[in-house]
């Protein structure tokens, strides 16, 4: 599902314009990364946990010459669903269907299920 896939759910199922719906979508992830680049964590009840963590730099080994180099600091995000999202997702392992429209079928080329 893409960027644009939203927004035009959010037309379809809403009736906000698609100028607006688009608007409306910006807005939301705008303010997403604003929250997590100031260090913020950020929890969608139902849908599960944004967290930026601080990593230390570290010793880490280039596996083709083998030669030591340093890791330099960085912050890393995270995300940890929640269970009812968790559930939902399992659901389709347990034979319980996920109704049509909700999956979007993966179309593109790219190797990956």
């Amino acid at each position: 599902m893409t960027k644009a896939d939203i927004v035009e759910a959010l037309y379809e199922k809403v009736g906000f314009s698609k100028k607006e719906a688009a608007d409306l979508v910006e807005l939301v992830f705008d303010t997403i990364k604003t929250t997590l680049s100031q260090g913020q964590k950020i929890k969608i009840s139902g849908f599960g946990n944004f967290v930026v963590r601080e990593k230390r730099s570290r010793i880490g080994r280039n596996p083709q010459t083998g030669e030591s180099i340093e890791i330099g600091a960085r912050r890393v995000l995270t995300f940890r669903p929640s269970q009812v999202l968790r559930a939902e997702v399992n659901a389709s392992l347990e034979g319980t269907p996920i109704p049509a429209g909700q999956v979007k079928e993966d179309d593109d080329d790219d190797g990956d299920e």
